[in-house]
């Protein structure tokens, strides 16, 4: 009797190990993989280094802001929608306070609640400094986006209130760049934010981090327990990748090594397109510029005539042809078709009689070149492919204007610290510019950018650049409840910012990836995020 049983056991453990390979085959974790263009893995603490590809892949679909992007069409640009906020409303007695509802019955990937508690003690993470979870690194990415806000209070379990230096009309904006991390992932990683980054801490989004290798990888997979079930992802996991050489990730996707690529080099567009591979593009609000060193008064790029001549001084549609039709000349932050770009006195194009014109009003000609040093990077994200680009650039100014250009070539990270110093500072490598892209999502993006308030370090405005017309027509954008007047005065600041020339616009990028036919659902929305949770794999 036991011997027979024993024999039935057996029977059925070998019909088990027969079918169980079968079922697992059928059923396959479906596994992206993706090669981004950043040097090394963002830091996986909630608050993601290596800017918006960072934020793109280990930001929001990981962790969530207060106030998250509508990334679900691709025929307009991206705009703002509820997150973790369900609703905001400014005072009207008082324009520097704003109250936000938070979204019920939302927990942490450690299963703990989200509330005003966690809301708050995130806050102190990145704003007070002698908080016990202060984490330095992520209060500079905080503080450099969002360097308006001076207060926050919980008024009850579901409501937090901010408050701001001066009333602004864009701060829902702002907030997207605030990320929430589970206060109980960094208790149980020994209250130590290098230990909760090897870890990965927990957020509330609809992926969550699974496994982390630095310089070498990250892995994050479907939360099936997210709040929003119609945002439920459909992957199992997203593997990411850091290749920061073009024609290597180009060389992946070939191999079957990865199934989708950030910024594919363009002249491997067309063999990807016969190939059979997807090639994505789609219009976004990024401009790729140089960032003028314009309040350092030792730099000739203080002086306006020289920003206006370099503006002159080469082909941007020469340079659109170098990138294969995935970029658009850019001449101002904002494009010329966009109703908020107004009449400036200045429309720039190649035109190196008025360039050259200029540059001798400034006290420069052929016995006196124009000599400047500009800080570039290898690669990184948004930056397109910086070493070529800024190799034509350097030939077309000569050739044009006879403007000698050298370059301090960096990694991406460091050319980063730049952008959060004073032009004067070691970090900008004594440059007269860096070349670093931008993103032009709203208001609250050329405010970071521009506003003489947010000067590094305090806030974005890296170059200095200081303009009182514009400043004015930014208060007024600020201040303004009115859409039509928040309009008419953004215009007159984008005038301003064309006309003043604080950066050499260059190009705006077309968003360009390339993906195996494998990949479904993906939408390219006009924003420099994407939501994957849509993303399946056939």
């Amino acid at each position: 009797m036991h011997l027979r049983t024993g024999t039935t056991f057996r029977r059925l453990a070998l019909a088990a190990s027969l079918i169980v390979p079968l079922t697992a085959q059928a059923q396959a974790p479906k596994v992206l993989r993706v090669a981004m263009t950043a040097s090394d893995v963002p830091t996986t603490t909630g608050m993601p280094n290596n800017g918006s590809e960072g934020m793109r892949f280990l930001g929001f679909p990981v962790f969530e802001p207060l106030v998250n992007w509508d990334l679900s069409r691709a025929d307009r640009p991206a705009d703002i929608m509820p997150g973790l906020a369900t609703a905001w409303t400014q005072d009207p007695a008082d324009g520097r306070k704003w109250r936000f509802d938070l979204r019920q019955g939302v927990k942490f990937h450690d299963g703990s609640d989200f509330g005003a508690d966690s809301v708050i003690w995130n806050f102190d993470r990145f704003y007070k400094n002698d908080s016990p979870q202060f984490d330095a690194a992520g209060a500079a990415l905080a503080r450099g986006r969002v360097s308006i806000l001076t207060g926050y209070r919980k008024i009850d379990a579901h409501t937090v209130e901010l408050e701001t230096a001066r009333p602004i009309s864009y701060l829902p904006y702002l907030l997207t760049w605030i990320l929430f991390t589970s206060p109980q992932s960094w208790e149980s990683n020994g209250r130590d934010w290098s230990k909760v980054a090897t870890a990965g801490a927990a957020g509330t989004g609809p992926f969550r981090i699974t496994r982390f290798v630095p310089r070498q990888s990250a892995e994050i997979s479907r939360n099936d327990n997210y709040w929003d079930p119609n945002r439920r992802a459909k992957l199992d996991r997203i593997l990411l990748l850091p290749m920061p050489e073009a024609n290597t990730r180009l060389a992946a996707l070939r191999s079957g090594q990865v199934d989708w690529i950030e910024v594919p080099p363009p002249d491997g567009l067309p063999s990807l397109r016969a190939g059979g591979f997807q090639v994505v593009t789609n219009s976004y609000p990024h401009v790729w510029p140089w960032v003028f060193a314009a309040g350092r008064a030792s730099s000739p790029t203080s002086d306006v005539r020289v920003r206006q001549a370099l503006n002159y001084c080469f082909d941007r549609d020469g340079m659109v042809t170098l990138l294969n039709g995935t970029a658009e000349p850019s001449v101002g932050f904002y494009k010329p078709n966009d109703p908020l770009f107004g009449s400036p006195q200045n429309r720039y194009r190649l035109d190196a009689a008025k360039g050259r014109a200029l540059l001798a009003e400034a006290g420069y000609a052929a016995q006196r070149p124009l000599k400047l040093t500009i800080g570039i990077s290898t690669s990184g994200s948004g930056q397109m492919l910086p070493l070529p680009m800024n190799e034509y650039l350097q030939q077309s100014l000569k050739e044009n204007c006879g403007v000698d250009i050298a370059f301090q070539v960096v990694e991406w990270n460091t050319l980063l610290a730049g952008l959060r110093a004073t032009p004067d500072a070691p970090q900008w490598l004594g440059a007269d510019a860096l070349n670093i892209s931008l993103v032009s999502s709203d208001a609250s993006q050329m405010a970071r950018w521009f506003l003489s308030s947010n000067a590094t370090p305090v806030g974005s405005n890296a170059g200095h650049w200081r303009d009182a017309a514009f400043d004015a027509a930014f208060a007024a954008v600020e201040t303004s409840t009115d859409p039509t007047a928040i309009a008419a005065a953004l215009t007159r600041a984008h005038e301003r910012l064309v006309d003043g020339a604080p950066w050499l616009y260059i190009v705006h990028d077309l968003n360009p990836r390339a993906m195996t036919r494998r990949v479904r659902g993906f939408v390219s929305a006009q924003s420099w995020y994407q939501d994957l949770t849509r993303v399946d794999l056939q």
